[in-house]
């Protein structure tokens, strides 16, 4: 919670984070690769690699550089995944600006509707204070939108199971390159059964 509060508070001093502006047509021509997985329009069609059309740019800007980064330094620096790692690092400042605004302007497609999701609408919503968890609607707000410029990423309509994958990652700090440690805090508090509900009420959030 203390991470939460210290993190908010930095962020609200912070301006828009200082990367390049990204010209979305020559984006374009630079994602042919990125459909295997990603769709093309930024729409996977496999549940363990996440939707990343209408993402805020920055993050996807954020994302791409460190895994880039943790190629070039053996996973020292930024984000490692072997896939994306492949990918990202031959990519350049520009490359990466290019292809993030492509997929920032495209739009996410809707999930089905699922039932049962009261159980991770009410942790996403108020969390659990007898457990120190916070509710998900801090960072990324009561639709899933996050908030761009504070690097807090969209969420809403995103694959379930993607979802699961990334909150046990931070969980068990396979994944550790969220803002302070936010991420990693909240995750750890969660159970099997926490991670399950929130992955399905948050992949039927609409804006």
């Amino acid at each position: 919670m203390k991470k939460l509060a210290l993190a908010l508070s930095v962020v609200a001093t912070m301006s828009s984070p200082a990367m390049a502006e990204g010209n979305a047509e020559v984006g374009k021509t630079k994602v042919i690769v990125c459909s295997a997985c990603h769709g093309v329009d930024g729409n996977s069609m496999i549940d363990m690699y996440p939707k990343i059309a209408g993402q805020h740019p920055a993050y996807l800007e954020k994302q791409l550089t460190e895994f880039r980064a943790a190629m070039q330094t053996g996973g020292k620096e930024g984000r490692m995944d072997p896939i994306m790692g492949g990918m990202a690092m031959g990519l350049s400042d520009t490359d990466i600006a290019d292809i993030s605004a492509f997929f920032a302007s495209q739009t996410q497609s809707a999930n089905p509707a699922v039932e049962g999701t009261e159980a991770g609408e009410k942790l996403y919503q108020g969390g659990d204070a007898a457990r120190g968890i916070t509710s998900c609607i801090a960072c990324h707000g009561p639709d899933g939108s996050g908030a761009g410029a504070a690097g807090f990423p969209m969420i809403s309509g995103q694959h379930a199971n993607y979802i699961k994958i990334q909150l046990t990652k931070f969980r068990d700090g396979t994944r550790n390159n969220d803002l302070n440690g936010m991420m990693q805090d909240v995750a750890k508090k969660l159970s099997d059964a926490d991670i399950e509900a929130l992955s399905k009420y948050i992949s039927t959030i609409k804006k």
